[in-house]
This record gives structure tokens, sequence and C-alpha cells, in this order.
């Protein structure tokens, strides 16, 4: 049996707040640096989510996804990511990628996710990985996680 994994993007395998952070420092005229053509597509990975995402696609124990929320004043975010994912991931795992502003719509049994509500997170009818918490700072901790729940 695989299980459903949900897996958000920014701030949990990209650096979002970074990228954003940094293009407010070089342009303090520009309010939303993500509404700018190409800023999505330039997110940095980060450490250990491709590969734990990779060890996900390998293992048939999950059927990973990649579920984002839209910075719905920005229509290039869309395309943005879809283009970051196959520039990462490659042009087969754009099919799971999922654009939503609202994630309990769907129905898996893990979301990972550095947010714990705002989009529907604490609405989740699975498990929440707060992604950046205590429990979780980092992929290694996710991935043990995930190697040991679903191994029981």
């Amino acid at each position: 049996m695989s299980h459903v994994v949900y897996i958000d993007m920014d701030d949990t395998i990209c650096h979002f707040r970074e990228a954003f952070e940094d293009a407010i420092v070089k342009n303090p005229a520009i309010q939303y640096p993500q509404s700018q053509f190409g800023f999505f597509e330039a997110l940095v990975p980060i450490d250990g989510a491709l590969e734990a995402i990779r060890w996900m696609i390998a293992d048939p124990r999950f059927d990973p996804y990649i579920l984002t929320a839209p910075s719905i004043l920005n229509p290039w975010c869309y395309t943005g990511k879809r283009v970051w994912i196959e520039q990462q991931l490659g042009i087969d795992f754009c099919n799971r990628l999922i654009i939503s502003p609202v994630k309990n719509l769907l129905k898996g049994r893990y979301l990972i996710d550095d947010c714990h509500e705002g989009k529907g997170q604490e609405r989740f009818e699975g498990e929440l990985i707060h992604y950046g918490s205590r429990r979780f700072p980092d992929w290694n901790a996710v991935r043990t996680f995930l190697d040991q729940s679903v191994s029981k």
C-alpha cells in the first residue's frame, strides 16, 4: 500500500522567504518581488528536500505530490512553480504538481508544510508534518519519521 504524501513548496522544499527578503533589499521599490517574472524559477532548494522527494518517488510505500498555494496576485507564479518543478525533479513529476489555495480539500496520509495553518493545513484529514518545527527541523527528521511510521 502506498501512502499519499503532499509536500508544500515555498520554505519547505525551496527558500522562498530568503529570496523574497533578498529581493526587497536589492530593490525596495518592488513591494511584491514574487510578482516579478522569473522569481519562482530562481528559488534555491532546501538542503535534503530534493533527495527526500526522490527517495519517496523510488520507494513504493509513498505516492508523493507537490501541493503548493499560489500567489494569486502573480499570474506568473503558476508557471514559475511548474518550471521550477521541471528543473529540479523532471518533466514527469510535473504531473504531480497541485496548485491550490486550500490544502485540506485533498485526501492523503501526510501533508509536509512549513505552516500549520492558514491555507487549510489545520483541517487536513491526514497527518500534518510541520516542517521547520522542533519535531521536524530538517529533511532528515522528516525522512526518519516517514520511514518509521509506514514501517509499523
